[in-house]
């Protein structure tokens, strides 16, 4: 297998001109320093804990999730109003019985994840390699090997934390990922750290096609989650997803037609506890011309085959349908 290569290389990209793509990218604001005095920044809390936890061993970390996942359930229910109302729509066929073991599955799997995730700060490569198998990884390797560059895009399906280390362990190549700033600087900090353990370079999806554009002759993988709701994005794809009208991210659609980038959904499945599946399914060729949201569509219907396929496995809890669909909103079909 290859090594990967250094995320180190000279950059020559052309800018272009794409109004259509670029309106998603923020516009600067003036720097504060040059305009008031500095203003002393708030001391990040404490990390011993996290640090400390990272070090037990994860069979006794699971032990605590089980504990977490039954609080959630059982005592101080998490965003139970969600849940139910979230699993009640997607899936209405559903009896009482079986609603109810689901919601209970998925508070442990969350909680599950959750230890994993404070683990993946000390976990070695060896043992991220053993619990997370890729399946088939010579699909997107054929291209980069041809010094193209691929678009994969994933959603938040069993463990997505891992799913980026166990990419940037095996693939063989630089890979850049999109990530969404978090407000507490010490969360930043440290998700930063997380995910950067195995040489994955993080970029803030507003900065993502500024990047790809600057870094044209890079050959690599740029990774993204497409499954958020698009608060802030003018660009928005309706479609029917899990029986409601649902509004998706274009993005991944607007950087294949300017870049014409093969485009693969990467699929997660949990095998058992603490060990995961991944594979890959090409969405779209290079160059490939498709109709406007078709790509986007494509991606939708992969999200919901996985969670039709692993409800337990999604973020239920995450409030998803804020937005309403406009009686005359454009840009995409609505499914009956």
């Amino acid at each position: 297998m290859r090594r990967p290569r250094s995320n180190r290389h000279r950059e020559n990209g052309a800018p272009l001109h794409l109004r259509s793509v670029n309106q998603e990218l923020p516009t600067p604001e003036p720097s504060a320093a040059a305009t008031s005095p500095a203003v002393p920044r708030p001391q990040a809390p404490p990390v011993w804990w996290v640090r400390l936890l990272s070090r037990v061993p994860l069979a006794l970390l699971y032990r605590l999730a089980d504990l977490l996942g039954w609080l959630a359930f059982r005592v101080f229910p998490y965003r139970d109003a969600v849940v139910r109302d979230n699993l009640a729509r997607a899936f209405p066929e559903w009896d009482a019985e079986r609603m109810r073991a689901v919601r209970r599955r998925y508070y442990q799997g969350f909680a599950q994840m959750l230890v994993e995730v404070i683990k993946s700060a000390t976990l070695p490569a060896d043992e991220i390699r053993r619990r997370v198998r890729i399946v088939n990884l010579e699909a997107p390797r054929a291209y980069l090997a041809q010094g193209q560059s691929v678009l994969l895009a994933a959603a938040h399906q069993c463990n997505w934390e891992w799913m980026l280390l166990a990419l940037s362990l095996e693939l063989g190549y630089p890979i850049d990922a999109a990530y969404k700033p978090l407000v507490d600087p010490w969360a930043e900090r440290e998700m930063k750290k997380l995910r950067s353990r195995f040489g994955c370079r993080l970029i803030p999806a507003k900065q993502l096609l500024a990047d790809i554009i600057q870094r044209g002759k890079v050959s690599r993988a740029i990774a993204m989650v497409a499954d958020q709701e698009p608060t802030n994005s003018e660009r928005k794809h309706w479609t029917r997803f899990l029986n409601r009208d649902t509004s998706f991210y274009m993005g991944p659609e607007e950087i294949a037609r300017v870049t014409r980038f093969p485009v693969f959904f990467i699929t997660m499945r949990r095998v058992r506890r603490g060990f995961y599946e991944m594979a890959f399914v090409p969405l779209s060729t290079p160059g490939e011309r498709l109709a406007g949201g078709a790509l986007t569509e494509r991606y939708v219907r992969e999200v919901e085959r996985q969670i039709i396929a692993a409800p337990c496995d999604w973020p239920w809890s995450h409030k998803r349908w804020k937005l309403k669909k406009s009686l005359y909103a454009p840009g995409g079909a609505t499914r009956a």
